[in-house]
């Protein structure tokens, strides 16, 4: 009888609250395990940090990220699932992850590479969303169009359209328009001279005859990192010393893992080609 009595009163509560106008808390995630290095940058810059229970070993900013062996590119369902997650976060679905995990009933999300700057605020929304955290996602997003708003103003645009190099590795990967980081330099006014090769897939690989043949006025390198490329390991190419970007200096280095992500830090990526045009057009042309 008095179990009765308790469940009728909880009933009857939930009745006036809902007549009311009320509605049941929502409870956001807190163990939080991500298998994306760009959602974990924008986890920790929304404020959703301490949320955030393990990440991948690609995922190495920031330093605070509880970075881990897990792997994005050939998850361990059973080891995720060790770390009792209530959300994993990740680019893609290799070896059937998702339905591993929603069997394991741990909700997943999926945000795949963005191809334009709208695709990343979007996700970055999203990510807000689902953590509780909308007002940080949505000052992240403003400051970051501000800021490139305002590096894209800051940069000159000549009267004849300059062309840029954009390479991902030392043996001639490119990226092209089609690529989130070909979009960025787009907003410059910039002529991406590995479109005309474009396969598709955005990242075709050019010829080195081709490249020296279109003779580009930047080059951007983002692969320092991984393959320890720099302006003078380029100057020391055979043939390209007469490059219009070499001879000019109008070499950009940008971090390997700043240029493959499309997180708060594409302002900085942003930033590093403001800064080169600017110094670009203050030098005579070769």
């Amino acid at each position: 009888m008095f179990r009765r009595l308790t469940l009728l009163i909880a009933a009857g509560a939930a009745l006036a609250a809902l007549l009311a106008g009320g509605s049941p808390a929502v409870t956001y995630p807190q163990r939080i395990v991500s298998l994306s290095p760009t959602a974990t940058e924008d986890l920790f810059a929304i404020g959703a940090g301490k949320q955030v229970l393990a990440v991948d070993n690609q995922s190495d900013y920031p330093k605070q990220a509880p970075r881990t062996r897990l792997s994005g590119f050939q998850p361990n369902a059973e080891a995720i699932v060790g770390f009792h997650p209530d959300l994993v976060v990740i680019q893609y679905d290799p070896n059937k992850l998702v339905a591993a995990l929603k069997k394991a009933k741990i909700r997943v999300l999926v945000q795949p590479s963005a191809r334009s700057l709208a695709d990343a605020y979007a996700q970055i929304g999203e990510l807000g969303a689902v953590t509780g955290h909308t007002p940080g996602a949505k000052a992240l997003v403003e400051r970051m169009r501000e800021r490139i708003a305002a590096l894209v103003r800051s940069a000159p645009r000549p009267a004849t359209q300059l062309t840029v190099y954009d390479e991902v590795s030392p043996d001639f990967y490119t990226a092209t328009s089609k690529t989130f980081a070909g979009q960025v330099l787009g907003l410059f006014g910039l002529k991406n001279i590995g479109d005309v090769a474009d396969d598709g897939s955005g990242f075709p690989k050019l010829s080195q005859e081709y490249i020296l043949s279109a003779d580009p006025d930047l080059i951007v390198l983002t692969d320092i990192r991984c393959c320890g490329q720099s302006p003078k390991t380029v100057a020391a190419r055979p043939g390209w010393s007469g490059v219009e970007a070499v001879k000019r200096g109008a070499i950009v280095r940008v971090d390997d893992s700043i240029a493959s992500r499309w997180g708060p830090r594409v302002v900085d990526f942003a930033r590093a080609i403001a800064s080169a045009l600017r110094t670009l057009s203050r030098q005579p042309r070769g």
